[in-house]
């Protein structure tokens, strides 16, 4: 007997469901569910495909990282990111050399495994340090490790956050220091830092980078740049009238993600921030002090990747 149409297709459908539940739900292989359905093997695969693409069947991942994964695709997504890690939210406590510094510290050593000669970029900053410490030794001696931001201020005082050096020594890679304060006294004295050989070098090599790894700061009263000693009380006051939300490698932004004209920026000695903008640059960053600054340098496309917590993913994406 021939059955109607809509009858057979019933019959396929039932078919492939018992198909799909004896698979992923009792486990059994296709050879097995074959054997119980009474069918070639060939078409008890062919059955459990139908049950996929029918949507018969629904997957739940059942592990905590399970939201993670959906708020790293919707950031994605929304942010037009070429990357998204986001991690289970760890206390005060351990942050830093928590779940963000080990992903981010994946991150790099992927970068560094590449075997033909390559130029990576960091920033300062608590978080790189901790991630930096997570990178196991290799031997790079033709990779080049240089440094976006300098790593000093105005009066000669070298930042406790240096990580090109420390990661350089780990990769037994080539490492090139920003000879620069974060930010100059005068607009004279960056053009004049700039034009030195050793910042055109730098520079140069920028331009070729094949990843960038930033920190994200906020800028408030008592934010890194100042507690620091990168910037002063009243730097950081001006910033903030300006509409300065957060900073990346010294280039202050507002909350559209816009590089703020004037006022400090003038006076940054680094690498420009239109160039990291061109390259694929990471940042990574957590915490709700840091939420208006990560949502900023996202909305002006300031990153092609982040890195962050649970909590401030879902921040994130409210507003």
């Amino acid at each position: 007997m021939v059955l109607p149409p809509k009858e057979l297709q019933e019959r396929r459908l039932d078919q492939a469901a018992r198909a799909a539940w004896l698979y992923y739900i009792a486990g059994n292989t296709q050879d097995e569910v074959a054997t119980k359905l009474g069918v070639s093997r060939q078409t008890a695969q062919r059955l459990v495909s139908i049950a996929v693409s029918e949507k018969l069947i629904k997957f739940r991942l059942d592990h905590p990282i399970a939201e993670c994964v959906e708020l790293e695709e919707r950031i994605r997504e929304r942010f037009e990111l070429r990357t998204c890690t986001v991690v289970p939210t760890a206390d005060a406590a351990t942050v830093q050399s928590g779940g963000i510094a080990v992903a981010l510290a994946e991150y790099i050593e992927n970068a560094l495994s590449v075997p033909e000669p390559t130029v990576i970029g960091l920033s300062t900053g608590r978080t790189l340090l901790a991630a930096v410490s997570e990178v196991p030794t290799m031997n790079q001696p033709d990779h080049k490790i240089i440094s976006l931001i300098g790593a000093m201020s105005r009066d000669g005082r070298a930042s406790h956050y240096e990580v090109v050096s420390r990661l350089a020594d780990k990769a037994n890679a080539q490492c090139f220091p920003m000879p620069t304060p974060v930010v100059t006294s005068t607009i004279e004295e960056r053009a004049l830092l700039q034009s030195q050989r050793s910042y055109q070098t730098i520079l140069s090599l920028a331009e070729k980078a094949s990843a960038c790894f930033v920190g994200v700061c906020e800028i408030a009263w008592n934010c890194p740049l100042q507690r620091d000693g990168f910037l002063t009380e009243a730097e950081v006051v001006e910033l903030a009238d300006r509409g300065a939300v957060g900073e990346i490698a010294g280039w202050a932004f507002n909350a559209a993600g816009q590089v703020l004209e004037g006022s400090t920026n003038d006076r940054v000695a680094g690498i420009p921030m239109s160039l990291m903008q061109q390259l694929p640059t990471v940042a990574a960053g957590s915490g709700i002090n840091k939420v208006q600054a990560i949502r900023g340098a996202l909305r002006g496309r300031l990153l092609s990747g982040l890195i962050t917590d649970q909590a401030t993913a879902g921040a994130l994406l409210v507003g």
